[in-house]
């Protein structure tokens, strides 16, 4: 049995480096560029193979160079690319301001990803075997529903990040298992900005939910327990790009390895901590033994 598929977005994040963001109609000057491999899904497939993972990756890239490089980051990430597919024209990029304190803004170009609108047999069949599916919401809808359908048909565990954050069909909801957007996801797909409010009217849709609270750590809710609070390490971030990615990723390993809930939370915390405190996306994930050693 495959442990992780992901079928998600890869993309070439296009950083610049300020001490503040600009204002709407305002131009500042950056300190530093850097073209980093990225995008939700690939840094999901990278996160979680570097947390020991066994991980296929679903999706697409250009016929550009940076379909090139994208490629090889995550085969050299030990994520299987059999099924990465490439389309003609530019690959994905997504365009990113991070500011001294951490922060980001970011335009998701889709290029590439946008080709990606439904599974194929093969997909499926692949999806069939694993364990976990993660899902995210830079592929067009129709590819992320086909993708939690098929899981759903063959009782694999889906994992959705909803992120860019947008309205869900009730059929999409339906299919998933886990859904884990950050405090302003849920409060968006909610209708409420508590997080503990959120957390229970997502309840409603999906059997479990992990809120991601940033510097916080996370709250897990479930139908049928007592919602959990796990607070993260607390550190200096640098960068916090990847930073949830990274906690998906790693929260797949631990359940994959059948951590228990509290334990797989406080897991995933310490990798996207050690994430927050590198720059870059895929560049700032950390390896297992880092997270072991910090756990």
């Amino acid at each position: 049995m495959t442990g992780i598929v992901v079928l998600g977005s890869t993309n070439m994040d296009l950083v610049a480096y300020v001490a503040r963001a600009p204002k709407r109609g305002e131009t500042v000057t950056g300190r530093e560029f850097r073209t980093i491999p990225g995008g939700k899904g690939a840094n999901q497939a990278v996160a979680a193979a570097r947390a020991g993972g066994d991980v296929i990756m679903i999706g697409a890239v250009g016929s550009d160079e940076f379909g090139a490089v994208l490629r090889h980051t995550l085969d050299a990430s030990g994520v299987d690319i059999d099924l990465l597919r490439t389309a003609e024209g530019p690959s994905g990029t997504a365009h990113i301001v991070v500011d001294d304190e951490g922060g980001n803004s970011i335009v998701v170009i889709p290029g590439a990803n946008g080709t990606v609108t439904g599974l194929t047999p093969g997909d499926e069949a692949l999806i069939a075997t694993a364990g976990i599916l993660l899902l995210q919401l830079e592929l067009p809808l129709s590819a992320v529903l086909d993708g939690a359908e098929a899981a759903h048909r063959h009782d694999v565990r889906t994992v959705l990040t909803p992120s860019p954050a947008q309205p869900l069909p009730p059929e999409l909801l339906a299919t998933i298992d886990l859904l884990v957007p950050n405090e302003h996801e849920a409060a968006t797909l909610a209708g409420v900005a508590d997080p503990h409010g959120a957390a229970e009217a997502l309840l409603r849709q999906v059997p479990e939910v992990v809120i991601t609270l940033g510097p916080a750590g996370c709250l897990y809710a479930a139908r049928d327990a007592e919602p959990v609070t796990v607070p993260a390490p607390q550190v200096t971030a640098v960068d916090t790009t990847a930073a949830g990615d990274t906690f998906v990723g790693a929260l797949a390993v631990a359940l994959g390895e059948g951590k228990p809930v509290p334990e797989a939370l406080a897991w995933a915390s310490t990798a996207a901590a050690l994430s927050v405190q590198r720059p870059g996306a895929s560049t700032s994930m950390p390896y297992r033994p880092e997270i072991d050693a910090a756990s």
